[in-house]
C-alpha cells in the first residue's frame, strides 16, 4: 500500500525523487535520516514525522500543521534550541513501532506534504549544514520494493523522476527472448532488463571466454573468468541483483528446441549461424511471433581503418514480405563464414542493440513511430542512418 500510495501521491513522489528518505507506515508520513544540531552542537540524525490525509489511496492537501519528531529536540547551530516551532508536549506512541519525542508547530497553509515537510526540514536541516556542509537529507537511499509484486528488487525511482510510469505499463506482463549473448545480445539484455516486462528468456549454449568480458556489459572478475560459466549462468547471476524473472536456457537453439520460443511475445535474434537461424526464423514466422534480427558487419579497410554497416531488421505478421530481404545468413555462401572474420567492438555492439532496443519500444508503444520502419542501417563511417519503412500520418 505504502508504495503504491507513493507513487499515485504527486507531493509525496517528488520528496521521494528530490531524495528524501520516505517512508508511510500506519496513517503516518515519515521523513528519515534527517541531519540535526543537538544541545551539544553534534550533528545527529533524526525523523520527521505527520499524519498523513487520504481520499483512498491519494494524499489530500492537509489541514493539520503539526508535526513530530523522533530524536533529541532540534537546535541552532550554537546549540540554542529552535524555539519557533516548539510546541511542549509529552513523548507520544503511535503504534507500528513509530514514537514521537517531540511536537513541533509550524503555522502555514501547506499546499502539500511536500510543502509541509520541506518547510520543516528547511529550518532543521540548515543548521546542520552551518556545521557540517555535507549534512542533507537528500540521500537517495536504494527503495526495496516491499511486497514482491514488481519484477525489480528496488524500486524503479529513474522512471517516477522521468513521468513515464504510466508508459511503462505497457511493457507489463510481456514474454521477451534474446537468442545469442555475444556482443550485442548482452547489451539488448542489459537494456531490456531495465523494463518491467515480465519475463526475459535468454537462448546461448556457450562459455563466457575472456574476449567476451570486452564487449559486454559490467565488468566480469578474473576469478569469475577463470571459473568458465554458462553465459546465461554469468548473466542471470548479474541481473539478479536488480530484477526477477530472467530465465536460462544453456542451449544453441536448433530444429531439436526450437520450441522453446513458444509463448514468447517478442523476439532478438542476435544470431549468425545461418542453419540455426534459418530454423528460428522460420519457426518464429510460422508461429507470428515478431523479432528483430541484429547484425553488424565491419571490416578492415587497405588503409587499416574500420568501417561498415550495424543493422537492424524488424519482421512482424505485417511485414515479413518486405523485412525477409534485410535478414543476414552470413555463413550461408559456399561454405565461407564471413562472420568469423566480422570485428566486434563494445560501442558499436551497444549501438546496435539500442537501435534494436529502440525500434522495439516503438512497436511497443513507449515511444512515438513516426515510420514503421521494417529496416535501419548505420554507417560507420559517414555516421548516418538510412531506413527503409513505411511513412505513418499522425
Amino acid at each position: 500500500m505504502s508504495r503504491r500510495l507513493i507513487a499515485r501521491s504527486p507531493d509525496l513522489l517528488r520528496l521521494q525523487n528530490e531524495g528524501f528518505d520516505i517512508s508511510v507506515q500506519g496513517g503516518y508520513l515519515l521523513v528519515l535520516n534527517v541531519p540535526y544540531v543537538n544541545a551539544s552542537r553534534a550533528v545527529r540524525l533524526g525523523t520527521l514525522i505527520s499524519t498523513l490525509e487520504l481520499a483512498g489511496d491519494v494524499t489530500v492537501k492537509p489541514t493539520n500543521h503539526v508535526a513530530y519528531w523522533t530524536g533529541e529536540h532540534p537546535c541552532h547551530h550554537d546549540g540554542r534550541k529552535i524555539s519557533a516551532f516548539e510546541n511542549p508536549s509529552a513523548p507520544q506512541d503511535f503504534g507500528d513501532g513509530i514514537r514521537a519525542d517531540f511536537t513541533f508547530s509550524a503555522k502555514a497553509d501547506y499546499r502539500d506534504y511536500h510543502h509541509k515537510m520541506t518547510t520543516y526540514l528547511g529550518r532543521i536541516v540548515a543548521e546542520a549544514q552551518a556545521i557540517d556542509p555535507s549534512a542533507t537529507a537528500q540521500r537517495f537511499s536504494p527503495i526495496a520494493v516491499e511486497d514482491g509484486s514488481s519484477v525489480f528488487v528496488y524500486e524503479d525511482t529513474a522512471s517516477s523522476r522521468a513521468g513515464t510510469g504510466a508508459l511503462n505499463e505497457k511493457f507489463v506482463g510481456r514474454r521477451i527472448g534474446v537468442a545469442g549473448l555475444g556482443g550485442t545480445g548482452s547489451y539488448v539484455l542489459d537494456l531490456v532488463a531495465k523494463t518491467p516486462v515480465a519475463e526475459i528468456h535468454l537462448f546461448d549454449g556457450d562459455y563466457l571466454l575472456q574476449h567476451n568480458a570486452f564487449r559486454a556489459p559490467g565488468a566480469a572478475t578474473l576469478a569469475q573468468l577463470r571459473g568458465k560459466p554458462k553465459k546465461v549462468a554469468y548473466f542471470v547471476e548479474m541481473y539478479s541483483h536488480m530484477r526477477r524473472g530472467i530465465i536460462p536456457h544453456a542451449m544453441f537453439l536448433d530444429e531439436t528446441n526450437v520450441d522453446a520460443l513458444s509463448g514468447l511475445d517478442f523476439v532478438f535474434l542476435c544470431i549468425d549461424r545461418a542453419p540455426a537461424k534459418r530454423t528460428i526464423v522460420g519457426y518464429l514466422e510460422a508461429h507470428r511471433i515478431p523479432f528483430i534480427d541484429v547484425g553488424m558487419g565491419v571490416l578492415r579497410n587497405e588503409d587499416g581503418l574500420l568501417g561498415g554497416i550495424l543493422r537492424v531488421t524488424t519482421s512482424t505478421p505485417e511485414t515479413r514480405a518486405e523485412a525477409a530481404p534485410h535478414i543476414s545468413f552470413s555463413d550461408d555462401d559456399g561454405g565461407i563464414n564471413e562472420y568469423t572474420k566480422n570485428i566486434q567492438i563494445a560501442d558499436l555492439n551497444a549501438l546496435n542493440a539500442s537501435l534494436a532496443v529502440g525500434r522495439w519500444k516503438r512497436l511497443v508503444g513507449f515511444y512515438r513511430d513516426a515510420r514503421r520502419d521494417f529496416y535501419s542501417g548505420y554507417s560507420i563511417a559517414s555516421g548516418q542512418i538510412v531506413n527503409e519503412g513505411v511513412d505513418k500520418c499522425e
